[in-house]
């Protein structure tokens, strides 16, 4: 695709708009409500426990909170994204997008822009009532620092597999079993909610090919003081193979992506669209 200024700053706008509605919206109020109290629960709940390893002991949100602030990023990007393709794909919004000039640029720009922005709320009502509660900021200048960068790539890593996810699957039915379901998994083994050295060894280098855990390792390296690198695969934080794995992802994202969406488009039609209409009223029905 052959990125123009113009359908750049459309999609941008178009994103800004999604996300002003979205605030607006009961609905995503409700998943922002239902994200935040769940995660301040799990880490109230285990307040108590601790972390141990090399003379080092730590409460468990201390360790956990970055982790799943992490983990939300991913999911929040991946699965956000492919039901937001699936959907529009079915009701006809991608056809439209297509027949402009640039469309799908602007589309991809759009998405881009709204699904970044949707991240701050959600990462609001966690990170602040956490830092009051449970006392876990970044360690100073550098961790913000830290956490910017690394949610910045991480995004840029995530999002594309997301779009690939809503690009492929049949129908949005699907996103669920094909993209929820092999993501939550992928959390599980990532050192997320359980350190990955406990896990067996062939999952752990599974868990290393895929940038959730590199996303969980770098926002770990922001909010834990140095010592904690300790407690890590290697005894490091391992700083310079985040950036690296992720940056990977990013650009096979930015070369993959475009191609996956041209043939979706390619194969895109209005009969598909009111054949996709269909189904999806039986659906509710």
């Amino acid at each position: 695709m052959t990125v123009t200024p113009h359908a750049v700053r459309l999609g941008a706008r178009r994103g800004w708009t999604e996300f002003l509605l979205s605030l607006r919206s009961t609905q995503d109020q409700s998943f922002y409500l239902f994200m935040g109290v769940g995660t301040l629960a799990y880490l109230w709940f285990n307040r108590d426990n601790e972390v141990s390893g090399a003379s080092l002991t730590l409460s468990y949100p201390t360790v956990a909170l970055p982790s799943i602030l992490g983990a939300l990023v991913a999911f929040g990007v991946i699965i956000g994204p492919a039901f937001a393709l699936a959907m529009e794909r079915e009701d006809g919004t991608l056809l439209r997008h297509k027949a402009l000039p640039h469309g799908m640029e602007g589309y991809v720009t759009g998405q881009l822009v709204y699904h970044s922005l949707s991240l701050l709320p959600l990462l609001l009502v966690v990170l602040v009532p956490s830092a009051l509660l449970f006392d876990v900021m970044p360690s100073g200048a550098g961790g913000w620092v830290t956490v910017a960068w690394v949610l910045t790539l991480g995004l840029l890593a995530t999002l594309p597999i997301g779009m690939v996810l809503g690009s492929v699957v049949p129908n949005v039915q699907k996103v669920s079993t094909w993209g929820m379901t092999p993501v939550l998994l992928l959390t599980a083994v990532s050192g997320i909610f359980v350190p990955v050295q406990a896990l067996w060894g062939w999952l752990q280098a599974v868990a290393q090919v895929f940038p959730v855990y590199w996303l969980g390792l770098g926002m770990r390296s922001a909010f834990l003081p140095d010592s904690a690198a300790a407690l890590e695969l290697g005894g490091s934080w391992r700083t310079g193979q985040v950036a690296v794995v992720l940056t990977v992802w990013a650009v096979a994202g930015l070369l993959v992506t475009p191609v996956v969406l041209r043939r979706m488009t390619r194969r895109q039609s209005g009969s598909q669209v009111a054949a996709a209409r269909d189904t999806a009223g039986q659906w509710v029905r």
